[in-house]
Parts: structure tokens; sequence; C-alpha cells
């Protein structure tokens, strides 16, 4: 296939698929074969006609559900009314990145994999099911071409939407938006730094309902920066222009050109994440060092997993403090190759925690600030829980890049249907939001259970929920877990109270809604919901899983869960 170019379109949440992609595109140019590397979303679906040879390489997330940057895609390529030819010139192969301890292990692959052969595409082989739990020198993409002087017009804040952007923001394009209070919603002696941040988005063209999420853009501290720059020798005063080594490889969007080397760590490398095997096999390729060179072989290797997964994976050991580990690779990093070894900082989505409807031109959020203890001396820390954590408007005007998208909870059209909501802990920011919404709009049957730990800690907005409850429009149920011998949760509420949960199930037509930690509490709230449904409803064990079942296909059981 001498003039054949293969095209590998990623669908990645947590950047495991991009690497993947990437890998193959290496392999690709070592045979000598032209090959482009493209998330599914930013690729134009409808050219997929014309192309002959493609590698999927897709995530699962959640429950089965594709990864944000291919849900576009999805949605196209499920439509009913594409012919079954439409992709019979097209040879493809399906790689899915998976963690068979979940019930829905490459759920994603497999389903584009029928999917492509229903629309007439040619299996190279069969869908390659790639498992976490499996216990099994190349040339830059890019060069840095750095400037002598200065740039007298700096382009670096033009890429940034201000308070006057074209089109409604975007992860090209963020609105600044103004914090205005930044305030800690937890005791002081509580164990978790919580926040309660709001943000001015007039003038934004933002436009939001229940249930849908706020991308937040981080940055590494300041700190930070400066140890890495020193660490590689880097001046972070330095401009450059970014150039790609191959024609068709597109620079990265959201990098402006020219641009410091100050704001590309501060604002585009991920220096704070947690390495993963192929920065090691790159870096090794990098090192002139014999005893470091040595060591980065035997992390990169198959046999070193084990100790590569001690060493820096169980401790979640960051970018940064590998770099340092290694001071003499470090050192003598080629400018060229950090755009290769380090991967670009990636949004974090946050639930909008108000309504428009009650708070106009406002965006609020709530925020559990990321710390705690592995083995090693410095604490970990989320990057942008932090980050937002330390900027304080009360010391001057501080902005905040940011964009909304639609999220995984819909609530109902049609008036007078009631909501049971559950959402210990941050899991009931969504909610609020939905409370908000629906009291401005005068539905007044609304259900929620709320837990947390101790009343007078963590017990998140209080007075509002009172207020809501005296006037008529909220039924609030509590579960404080350590004010008792006995732990309640919020499973434990709900049994308590299935007749009405039943009621309002069943006879009533109610919409049922979970947030919160996807460790435990998902399945206990599931458990304790097909307890009702026999309990209260007379059902066998089969015909309670198979009404919860329903609930769940006709999206009258929704959740939003993260680890």
């Amino acid at each position: 296939m001498p003039n054949t170019r293969l095209l590998v379109l990623f669908g990645s949440q947590t950047g495991t698929a991009e690497d993947v992609s990437e890998r193959l595109r290496r392999e690709a140019r070592r045979r000598e074969l032209g090959c482009r590397v493209q998330a599914l979303d930013s690729y134009p679906v409808v050219n997929l006609i014309n192309e002959p040879l493609v590698i999927f390489v897709c995530a699962t997330t959640g429950q089965g559900e594709p990864p944000d940057n291919m849900k576009s895609f999805w949605r196209f390529i499920f439509r009913r009314n594409l012919p079954s030819t439409s992709l019979c010139q097209m040879d493809f192969a399906v790689l899915g990145l998976g963690d068979s301890s979940y019930a829905k292990f490459n759920f994603v692959a497999k389903k584009l994999h029928r999917r492509l052969l229903q629309l007439g595409g040619s299996a190279l082989l069969p869908v390659c099911l790639g498992d976490d739990q499996h216990e099994l020198g190349w040339p830059s993409k890019f060069t840095l071409k750095f400037l002598q002087e200065v740039p007298s017009t700096c382009s670096e804040e033009l890429c940034v939407a201000g308070t006057d952007p074209q089109g409604p923001p975007s992860e090209l394009q963020p609105f600044l938006a103004a914090m205005v209070t930044n305030q800690r919603v937890t005791g002081p002696s509580h164990f978790q730094d919580v926040r309660l941040i709001e943000f001015d988005i007039t003038g934004s063209g933002v436009s939001f309902v229940a249930g849908d999420v706020v991308l937040i853009q981080p940055e590494n501290t300041a700190s930070h920066v400066q140890q890495f720059c020193q660490a590689l020798g880097l001046d972070p005063d330095q401009h450059f222009t970014l150039q790609p080594r191959e024609p068709g490889v597109p620079c990265p969007a959201r990098l402006p050109q020219p641009c410091s080397i100050q704001r590309l760590v501060s604002q585009y490398l991920d220096i704070a994440s947690v390495p993963r095997r192929s920065f090691f096999e790159l870096l090794a390729c990098l090192s002139c060092h014999e005893l470091e060179r040595e060591k980065l072989l035997e992390f990169s290797s198959a046999q070193g997993q084990e100790e590569l997964c001690e060493y820096c994976t169980r401790p979640r050991r960051t970018v940064l403090e590998v770099l340092c580990d290694f001071p003499h690779t470090a050192g003598a990093i080629p400018p060229d190759y950090l755009l290769d070894l380090i991967p670009l900082i990636r949004p974090r989505a946050f639930s909008i925690a108000s309504s428009l409807l009650a708070h106009p031109s406002r965006l609020q959020i709530l925020v559990a600030v990321v710390q705690y203890q592995t083995r090693l001396k410095e604490p970990r820390r989320g990057l942008c829980s932090n980050w937002l954590a330390s900027l304080d408007p009360g010391q001057g005007p501080v902005r905040v890049p940011l964009w909304v998208r639609s999220g995984g909870l819909t609530f109902p059209k049609t008036p007078d249907t009631p909501v049971i909501m559950v959402g210990p802990g941050t899991g009931v920011a969504p909610f609020r939001a939905a409370i908000q919404e629906r009291v401005a709009q005068g539905e007044t049957g609304n259900v929620l259970f709320f837990g947390c730990r101790q009343r007078d800690q963590d017990f998140y907005w209080e007075a509002e929920w009172k207020e809501l409850q005296t006037r008529g429009c909220l039924t609030l149920v509590t579960a404080f877990s350590r004010e008792q011998e006995q732990k309640v949760y919020v499973q434990h509420r709900l049994r308590e109270l299935g007749p009405l949960v039943w009621g309002l199930l069943d006879l009533r037509g109610a919409h049922f809604y979970l947030a919160g930690n996807a460790k435990y509490m998902p399945a206990d709230v599931s458990d304790a919901l097909t307890s009702i449904f026999q309990e209260e409803g007379g059902l066998s064990g089969p015909a309670a899983a198979a009404y919860l079942a329903r609930l769940q296909r006709t999206l009258r059981f929704q959740t939003e869960t993260w680890a």
C-alpha cells in the first residue's frame, strides 16, 4: 500500500487513548507509512466515507459511555438513516482501552466495531480489547524555534476570550470569568476544605441549565514552574514559535504563537500528572547518563512494571518529581521534546451548582480541595482544586478561563413531574441547580436525600434547604453519618422512606437522580431501590431488577458519579 495514508482516531477521557494513538503514529512513521492522529470529535465525520484505512482507539467511561471528545461522533455514527454501504470502501480496526473489573468492559469499542460493520466497513481483525488489569529514538513531533527578541505585540493574550468572545466560549476560546467569591463552606475543624466559588459571566454568551457542567483550565503553581525550568535548564522568559516536523500535523490549538517558556510550562504542560510507561520509554531514549538510562529502561520494560508501579503509580509521583529524581537526564532533554514527553493540562469539569433563573449572570461551583498523603513526604494535591482554592478575589481581580457543556443529567420538561435526588457530599451540587431552576418554574415536587458527616461541619446550603422546606418547595431528608454510633447513609434513609419513594416512582412517574462518589454509594443506592421495589411494590427479585433496568433505559434513573 505505497500511497495509503493511515488515519488514527481516538476517544480519550484521561489521555491514555491519545497516548496509544501517538504511539501508533510513531510506529507507522518507522514503517514509512503516512499517518494522521485526531480526536474523534475534531475530525469531520462526514469525511469518513473517503478514508481507506482507519484505526479507532477508544476508552469507555462511566457506565459504558463514550469519552467526552467522541460524543458528537457517537451520536452521528448511530443515526438510523445512515446507509448500510456508507463505509464500504474503508478497512478498519478498533482498539478498546478498558478495565475488566467494570461490568461494561470495553463497551464502547465493542459497540463501535459492530456499528462499523453494519455500515459496510471491512474489519482488518477482530475488535482488540485492552485491559488495564492485565499484568503485562524517536524524532520529536515539533521543533521549538527560539526568538532572539521578545515579540513587540504579545499574541499570547489573543487566543483567550475576554469579555466579548466570538461565539460561545469553548476550549479553544474560553471566557475569562471574574471570580466574585471564594468561600470555604466546611467547618474549620473539618478534615476537608470545600469551597463555594462564584463567577461573574456577564457578557460571556454562556448559557446553561440544570445538569450542565463547567470546564475550567487550571495552571501549575509558580513554584513548580520555577522548579521545572531549573531542572531542565530553561529560561522562562525565552519566547519561541512551534513548528511541526511533518506536514499535516497541527500544532496544539490552544497554544499561542509565539509563546514564552513561562506560559508553556504554567498553562499547558501537565507537570503535576503521574507519568505513564511511555514517558519513561521516551525519557530513556533521551538520556545520556548511563546509570539513569539503565533505570529508565527498566521502568519502561514489560518486566519492570511492578517496580514502576511501586515507584510512580502507587505513591502518585508526578512528572516534575520524576525529572528531579533523574537530574542528569532532565538537564539534557532537548526542548523540542517537551510536547512529546509531557501531556497538555486537561480542563477539569465541575457540576454547575446554581441556576441562571435564581442567580442571573452568575455561575457557582462546589469544589472539594483534593489533598492526600502517600508514602512520599510531600502531600499529593489536585491541580485544579488547589489552584482554585489559592485564588483570592479579595486581594485583586482574578479571572479564570472557563466554558460550559451539556452534562450527564437531564431533568424532566413535563410539568408536575416529581424528582427524587440523592446527593451525598459535593454530589449535591447539580441538585442545587435543579432545585433552584424547578422552584423558579413553580415545580414543588422536589425530594432531596442529602448525606454528610456532621451537621455543623459539612451540611452544605443548610439555610437554603430549610427555607425552601418552609415554603413547601422541597422535601429534605438528611443522613449525618458520624453523629451516632451506627453510621447512617443516604441508602438507609431511602429504605426508611420506601413507601414515599415507591409511591413517587410508580404512581406519579417520578425521575430518580444520583450523584457523588462512584466507589460504593451507587451500588448501595441501587440495592436499596431494589429492596424498596420488592417490599413496597411486591415484586420478585428478578422483577425488581427489571423495574430498575427499565427506569435506567427510559432515563428515569440517571447517575453522575466520579472516582
